[in-house]
C-alpha cells in the first residue's frame, strides 16, 4: 500500500487576532438548526446579556461537528475566550474557560464546579438568570482575560 500524505488545510483566520471585528448581527442561537424553542430563546437572551455586558466582545462558530448540526459552537471572546454556549436536550449551557479565578457571588456557577479551570452555568427550561449578575460575571471573566494577557 502506497503511503499517501493528507493535504493540511492552513489555519484559518479568527477574528480574535481583530480587536475591531464586528459581532454578528443575528443572534448565534439562530444558526443552531431547527431548535425554534426554549433553547434557542434562552440562548438568544443569554447572547444580548454577553454583548450588553461588554460591547467589544467577539462572537465566532467554532467546533463544527455532525453532534451540533455543523453549525458549531457560539463562543465569545476579548483577549481569549469568555464563554461557550452550547444547546443540549434539558439544558441550555454556558462554560466560562477560566470560571474558577472568576468572583461568583451571586452563585450562578452551578455545574463543572469540581474542576480548576471551567465552571458553567445550567439554565433549564423555564429558569431565569439574573440579568444583572450574568453581565457582572461576563465583566470579570473579561477582566480576567485582560489581566492574563498582559502577563504575556
Amino acid at each position: 500500500m502506497a503511503n499517501k500524505q493528507r493535504a493540511i488545510r492552513p489555519p484559518s483566520k479568527t477574528s480574535i487576532k481583530n480587536r475591531n471585528a464586528a459581532v454578528k448581527a443575528k443572534p448565534a442561537a439562530s444558526e443552531a438548526g431547527d431548535l425554534g424553542d426554549w433553547r434557542q430563546a434562552t440562548l438568544a437572551r443569554m447572547r444580548t446579556l454577553i454583548i450588553e455586558a461588554d460591547p467589544e466582545m467577539i462572537e465566532e462558530r467554532k467546533w463544527r461537528k455532525p453532534s451540533n448540526g455543523m453549525v458549531g459552537v457560539p463562543v465569545w471572546s476579548h483577549n481569549g475566550i469568555v464563554c461557550t454556549g452550547e444547546t443540549y436536550k434539558a439544558v441550555v449551557k454556558l462554560t466560562f474557560a477560566q470560571g474558577a479565578s472568576i468572583p461568583d457571588p451571586s452563585r450562578l456557577f452551578n455545574s463543572s464546579l469540581e474542576g480548576n479551570m471551567r465552571r458553567a452555568i445550567d439554565i433549564h427550561e423555564g429558569e431565569k438568570v439574573d440579568a444583572r449578575a450574568f453581565r457582572a460575571l461576563v465583566k470579570a471573566a473579561v477582566a480576567r482575560n485582560g489581566r492574563a494577557a498582559k502577563k504575556r
